[in-house]
């Protein structure tokens, strides 16, 4: 039972929700060393195996689902314990607007962390671009963006997020192709012109086979082999493949993660919330 610490646990949530150890270890802090032993302890303290270690994934196995199950719930009331003690009476509500690519990688965690501990704050995501995200900061209709520095979005530095060049496992060989086949966000995103950039500094002739303002979409192109996509490496789906020099791709400059807030946002509510991105995103 001692060998069921929280913890422990939180890393087991980590590991099934990133389907990676590695992604696990950024999410929980923890070196990936550190994951992988505490995970193989629990598991000899239990004498089952509770993942299923793929070459590029692991997976839960019957009995690491069933433990999953408890794992949440134990980590909910935690966090529900905590909430019940530390402010309890901050009430409000936040918008924020992040794009998609951080929306599905960056900020689930924290907005799950951020509920849990004030549980009477309402939070409302907007999904844009961030050029399109903008001018929403400067007219109110954002309290907090989150998002990459682009023209008219000023904000607070946070981190620089590495770029890379994403393909199928599948797509054998497409990256060879000349012109290069690529799937990239509309004109006006940063990643885009960081990938265009590259190629013609390395003069790599490509063609934009696909364009969308949509990560799901350039995912989708990606997944079927038709294209490769430079993409936020927070954001690579994990059984995808990282290309780079050794696949003659060039390095591509990395995104300037930046918080920006309105000036209607001077409210308790955003302060903490943008006190939680800033330190979690930082670590």
């Amino acid at each position: 039972m001692k060998a069921l610490d929280l913890d422990v646990l939180n890393m087991i949530v980590a590991v099934a929700d990133t389907g990676n150890i590695s992604r696990a270890a950024e999410v929980v802090h923890r070196s990936q060393s550190a994951v992988s032993m505490q995970i193989k302890t629990l598991e000899t303290a239990l004498g089952k195996p509770l993942f299923v270690r793929g070459a590029r994934s692991v997976t839960p196995t019957q009995d690491g689902e069933v433990l999953l199950t408890y794992a949440r719930r134990m980590l909910a009331l935690r966090d529900e314990a905590w909430a019940a003690v530390v402010r309890p009476d901050i009430t409000g509500r936040v918008v924020i607007g992040v794009p998609d690519d951080y929306a599905s990688s960056l900020l689930p965690a924290i907005l799950k962390k951020f509920s849990a501990t004030y549980p009477k704050v309402q939070i409302q995501v907007v999904g844009l671009p961030s050029v399109a995200l903008a001018p929403m900061v400067k007219d109110g209709s954002v309290d907090l963006v989150c998002a990459t520095r682009v023209k008219g979005l000023s904000g607070e530095f946070i981190r620089f997020e590495p770029m890379v060049w994403a393909a199928s496992p599948g797509a054998r060989g497409i990256w060879s192709e000349r012109p290069l086949p690529i799937a990239v966000f509309l004109p006006g995103s940063v990643a885009r012109e960081n990938a265009i950039r590259s190629l013609e500094r390395a003069k790599i002739p490509y063609r934009t086979s696909y364009e969308s303002p949509s990560l799901m979409g350039l995912i989708s192109m990606v997944e079927a082999g038709l294209a490769v996509a430079p993409l936020a490496r927070c954001a690579v789906p994990a059984h995808f493949s990282l290309l780079g020099q050794a696949q003659g791709l060039p390095e591509i400059d990395p995104l300037e993660v930046v918080l920006a807030r309105s000036t209607k946002s001077k409210r308790p509510p955003c302060d903490f919330l943008a006190e939680k991105i800033m330190s979690e995103l930082r670590r």
